[in-house]
């Protein structure tokens, strides 16, 4: 079989869940059975406190479910993953990092924290190891060999975003833009501009930015709130996510009762839990909904919630894309891989079947994507994100 033809098989059986055959076969680059290939080690690095912790185990739980379904196979290799605390600071995520180097990770993923990610940096491409980033995707992180991300650039959001309320609010309409002060805000609000317009009146100005902690209180963001507010407009757009996000809607719902727009991280996982009636319709852009109709969504929602009873999130969808492409790469390296090979092999692999849909890294080896608009409705008990429409495909 043909290098080129047998890639496709790969592909194809992975995407339908199947690996019996997958483990049996060798290599093209080495005669070596994959059933006798040595274990690899894989570094998976997330937050394991905190206000992101729940977003790290969503991240745990995808790359975990992709192993699952691939007999504890990456590329033919046996996987042993080990873990790591990111903690909340650039100097926990490369303690982190520097830990797992030590223990020879073929490779690295995860990472939820921007300012993790702009601090673990020059660590990962010293190293010479892939780091296969699920979540924190700054756009200050240029130029970069080692780093991939399989999740989006932060600007992208705001993009998204703009575009689609540049045309929907009306010509009277007026929008609050409130963010947390940290790595990834800046680059929400120049997306978000970018398309809406930076200079076009129905824009509330200065930004207002409030505390940037991971752990809010019941009354944090509550002045920044109201000093945003003052302005009288008629939509919030803001940007927050985990224990933040909870506190933050719920705050902002005990004054305003209009519409609100965000990033869909506002209302991805157990957010939609904690604030019940408070998140009804709310709208968000994202990279992924999961009631998207396609096949490999319909593999991972559905063996995703059989094995955790709850609907995945993008932060779970990313991080079994991050075996994904991991899975892809080991195999090109052949029998015995080196970090290095596996990175050369990263950018060989071409389009990825994922539960978002096709996709495939671009220069800056971040996703080139289609984002859609989401709207928090009720299902029966449950709040869901529910997919409106297609807004771009960004990247």
């Amino acid at each position: 079989m043909s290098q080129m033809n047998r890639r496709r098989a790969l592909q194809l059986l992975a995407a339908l869940g199947t690996t019996g055959f997958v483990a049996g076969c060798g290599s093209d680059t080495d005669a070596e059975p994959t059933a006798n290939r040595s274990p690899v080690k894989i570094g998976l690095i997330t937050p394991q406190g905190g206000g992101f912790k729940s977003i790290g185990d969503d991240i745990t739980n995808g790359f975990q479910l992709f192993l699952d379904l691939h007999d504890q196979r990456l590329g033919g290799h046996p996987v042993e993953l080990l873990t790591a605390d990111e903690g909340d600071t650039a100097k926990t995520g490369k303690e982190a990092v520097d830990g797992l180097l030590k223990q020879g990770v073929l490779a690295l993923t995860g990472v939820v924290n921007s300012a993790v990610m702009v601090g673990i940096r020059d660590t990962v491409e010293e190293a010479r190891v892939p780091l296969i980033g699920s979540n924190a995707s700054p756009s200050s992180l240029q130029s970069v060999f080692y780093i991939w991300r399989t999740s989006y650039v932060l600007d992208e959001a705001g993009r998204a975003l703009g575009r689609y309320l540049r045309d929907q609010l009306p010509a009277n309409g007026r929008i609050a833009i409130i963010m947390p002060e940290n790595v990834g805000s800046p680059d929400v609000v120049r997306g978000f501009k970018q398309e809406f317009g930076a200079t076009d009146p129905r824009i509330s100005d200065p930004v207002t930015y409030t505390n940037a902690t991971s752990n809010p209180g019941k009354t944090t963001y509550a002045s920044d709130i109201s000093k945003a507010l003052a302005k009288k407009p008629t939509a919030v757009f803001c940007f927050f996510a985990g224990a933040a996000a909870v506190e933050f809607i719920k705050q902002l719902r005990e004054k305003f009762a209009g519409p609100i727009y965000a990033p869909g991280f506002l209302t991805e996982g157990n957010v939609l839990e904690n604030l019940k009636e408070n998140a009804l319709g709310i709208q968000t852009a994202l990279n992924y909904s999961a009631d998207l109709n396609n096949t490999s969504n319909r593999v991972f929602a559905s063996a995703y919630r059989k094995k955790h009873q709850v609907t995945p999130t993008t932060y779970a969808m990313a991080s079994y894309d991050a075996a994904q492409v991991l899975d892809q790469a080991i195999q090109l390296a052949g029998g015995n891989p080196t970090p290095q090979q596996v990175n050369l092999a990263l950018g060989k692999i071409g389009q990825i079947d994922s539960p978002r849909g096709i996709w495939q890294f671009n220069q800056p080896r971040t996703p080139q994507q289609k984002w859609y608009l989401r709207e928090v409705q009720r299902d029966g008990q449950v709040m869901s994100n529910v997919l409106i429409n297609e807004l771009a495909t960004l990247g």
